[in-house]
């Protein structure tokens, strides 16, 4: 009886261990960018900021996906694209196989789990935050809280769509949820202007959310 107990207990063990993990169950869909272009708000327009968050995937393993980054842009006398409608309908999952996100109403309406504990970088690393030297908690968005591109108007919120790295501004968000008693993710503040020195000088060097599409 105790031969076959202890058989019973390898084999059930044997089991458990060659399951796979959570990371393994759910892989990446979700990450903030570890870096930027180095132009500030200069990304390369929306196809340029594309290419870079499936650069920074593919090199941290992730190559099998069609990747986004989060990111609106404007257009004169109508609304731009809305960085929302780029990012696929989810779920989505950081780098450790956390969720960050069911769909796109739990991403923008309900969210509580994008925080600077989630908000990991392609590696699973975390991003700088308030209180860390340097801050670089001022992720690039262009949007509104909503994630939707914004009305028309004079003022510019997405560094000429992500092509100037001297005048203009853009809209950021927080991804830590902390700084001037902003706490969105996707609209806390304007920045300075669209220089890596502006960028820095609100607490940011450039990032932006990149999203797995498909």
């Amino acid at each position: 009886m105790k031969k076959k107990y202890l058989i019973g207990l390898i084999i059930g063990f044997s089991a458990l261990t060659s399951l796979p993990t959570m990371a393994e169950d759910k892989p990446m869909g979700f990450f903030v960018t570890s870096v930027g272009s180095g132009k500030g708000g200069d990304l390369g327009g929306l196809e340029g900021a594309d290419a870079h968050c499936t650069k920074l995937a593919k090199a941290a393993g992730e190559d099998k996906r069609e990747w986004r980054a989060y990111l609106s842009t404007e257009a004169e006398g109508k609304r731009g694209i809305s960085a929302r409608d780029r990012i696929g309908k989810g779920p989505w999952y950081n780098a450790k196989g956390e969720m960050i996100a069911a769909n796109l109403t739990d991403l923008h309406l309900y969210n509580k789990t994008i925080l600077k504990e989630s908000a990991l970088d392609e590696n699973g690393a975390l991003v700088n935050g308030r209180g860390d030297k340097p801050n670089r908690h001022d992720i690039l968005t262009g949007s509104m809280d909503d994630g939707t591109a914004f009305f028309p108007d004079d003022k510019d919120h997405t560094c000429n769509n992500w092509t100037s790295s001297d005048k203009g501004s853009a809209m950021v968000g927080h991804h830590d949820r902390h700084g001037g008693g902003n706490t969105s993710w996707t609209a806390a503040h304007g920045t300075r202007g669209c220089s890596m020195d502006d960028l820095a000088k609100t607490g940011g060097s450039g990032l932006f959310y990149c999203f797995a599409a498909d």
